[in-house]
């Protein structure tokens, strides 16, 4: 038979009584093993150094008043109750201890006596399953003219249970919405992106160290850093100005008073003072874009300003002060800079303690078809004017969007710059596969400018190309390829069948080529004259 024991604290004053009336009077403890719906069979009563003929009473009583239950005492020595982490350790050390036997006994933790920070710690210490336990909180009963009208109640709380896990649902959901904050504007189907964007979450609204967003130009990082501020904002992490410099901008001296201010005089032209962006920044978020272009002085002055909150404008001999967190982005590799000393180490190791790699758009090819539409809403509402696509055509230009040939190299400035194009030649709201097939020209060459075959075989075969194997494709660019350089049929059966034709008798390389290009659905007459 399966054995119920309470862990709890001696109660210094609740379990108190006089001699005379403490049988009278409601003492938790004392409560909590007279529960006749709840038998307590052992419990294990915890009491700090000098309580000890206390706890010996409440011992002596539960004797009389319980006596199937087991009464052992031990002494935790606690010297200031109300430290929260001399108490969470002594609690830890004290769970991993004891010898719990999950297979013949269940296990109650009495909240009730002990101070507000032990009710904290033994509820953090159940919930991450140090103490496998449930949690249990006694209450007096009813009072009459004769005293307690009985022994109170005892209210059992399972943080298994699935009324409690509904309060982890709903942190769960809130966590989600913060998520899908965090991602607004930001449309993807990434499985990579989209985890990245759960992980910054949960650093965002917990820690006040650097960021760093590392990605090619034009993945969104500026986009994204703006986001994180304004999660960080709605969640009263910082009241200040979101403040952004791209640190390509930054030439010579220009590069330290526009970052550190300068005082009145500080050089030739500095008529008036200038705050600086950091001193802007204060209560408020930095994002430095390009990092990696600063100098070494400007590298330095800012290791300061992040560490120290403090900084020296240029020609002040007084520090100025400015609290702000930094997310810096780069698309360089930061650790060679190093290694070739274009960039400060300890700057690095100070930036680098979160750091997230953007992936660009070529490698979130899905995400591709949920941005068109978001580009298409934006087109819409800075020109008053709803633009869609044509069925077939949007099929035709995410065939090409989505292919191994698209670099996408301007990332998502280049789809933008792309689907503006298109949305700006569309008449009556409408793109058609005339535009596309423009565009898509225009991109091919873009992405490969010298690769005049490939451009032939998106011709001849539109978004079918997307349809084909690697090995297929390559294979039909090489054989339209000898077929456009060749005057007959034949002639360019003769090439492409060059050896294995010499082992038959009769070779009728018109015939075996005719058959290969038809399995593509094409023919010698549109490979000659179909395209210029």
């Amino acid at each position: 038979m399966r054995k119920t024991v309470a862990i709890g604290f001696l109660g210094t004053v609740l379990d108190q009584g006089s001699r005379a009336r403490r049988l009278q009077k409601w003492r938790p403890t004392i409560s909590l093993c007279l529960q006749p719906q709840l038998p307590i069979d052992r419990l294990e009563l915890l009491h700090p150094a000098g309580f000890e003929r206390l706890a010996e009473r409440v011992k002596d009583d539960l004797a009389r008043l319980s006596p199937h239950t087991e009464v052992r005492l031990s002494e935790l020595s606690i010297r200031d109750p109300w430290d929260f982490e001399e108490v969470y350790a002594t609690l830890h050390d004290y769970a991993r201890a004891y010898p719990f036997d999950l297979d013949r006994e269940d296990y109650l933790i009495h909240i009730t006596t002990g101070t507000h920070v032990a009710q904290i710690c033994w509820f953090l210490l159940a919930e991450a399953r140090y103490l496998p336990a449930k949690l249990v909180q006694t209450a007096p009963p009813r009072q009459t003219d004769e005293g307690p009208s009985g022994a109170g109640t005892a209210s059992v709380i399972d943080l298994d249970l699935s009324r409690y896990n509904l309060i982890a649902q709903r942190f769960t959901r809130e966590r989600d919405e913060t998520v899908s904050f965090l991602k607004s504007g930001i449309a993807t189907r990434n499985h990579r992106f989209n985890t990245l964007i759960e992980q910054i979450e949960r650093v965002a609204v917990r820690s006040r160290a650097p960021m760093l967003l590392f990605g090619p130009t034009g993945a969104g990082k500026s986009f994204l850093a703006k986001r994180i501020y304004e999660l960080k904002r709605s969640r009263h992490r910082l009241a200040g100005p979101f403040i952004e410099i791209n640190c390509a901008t930054l030439r010579g001296d220009a590069a330290m008073s526009t970052l550190f201010g300068h005082v009145k005089g500080a050089f030739t032209g500095a008529q008036q003072a200038r705050a600086g962006l950091l001193r802007s920044a204060d209560g408020g978020l930095l994002f430095l874009d390009e990092i990696g272009e600063l100098g070494l002085d400007e590298q330095a002055m800012l290791l300061k300003a992040v560490e120290e909150k403090r900084f020296l404008p240029v020609g002040a001999d007084v520090e100025a002060t400015s609290d702000f967190q930094l997310i810096a982005g780069t698309h360089r590799d930061l650790r060679r800079m190093v290694a070739a000393g274009d960039f400060r180490e300890d700057l690095y190791a100070r930036i680098n303690l979160w750091t997230y790699a953007l992936p660009g758009l070529a490698e979130r090819s899905e995400d591709i078809e949920p941005n068109l539409d978001f580009e298409l809403e934006r087109f819409g509402e800075e020109q008053g004017e709803q633009v869609r696509f044509n069925v077939e055509a949007k099929r035709r230009y995410l065939a090409c969007a989505t292919s191994a040939q698209a670099a996408w190299a301007g990332n998502f400035r280049e789809l933008s710059a792309s689907i503006t194009r298109m949305a700006t030649l569309a008449d009556s709201g409408r793109i058609t596969e005339t535009i596309v097939e423009q565009e898509v020209t225009r991109l091919r060459g873009t992405w490969s400018p010298d690769d005049h075959d490939f451009n032939y075989l998106d011709a001849l075969l539109g978004d079918r190309v997307a349809e084909l194997d690697l090995f297929d494709r390559v294979q039909l660019e090489r054989v339209v390829e000898v077929c456009r350089g060749s005057t007959s049929l034949s002639d360019a059966g003769r090439t492409l069948f060059a050896v294995s034709r010499q082992g038959k008798k009769q070779p009728n390389d018109a015939d075996r080529l005719r058959k290969y290009l038809a399995r593509f659905g094409l023919d010698w007459e549109e490979i000659r004259g179909g395209i210029p």
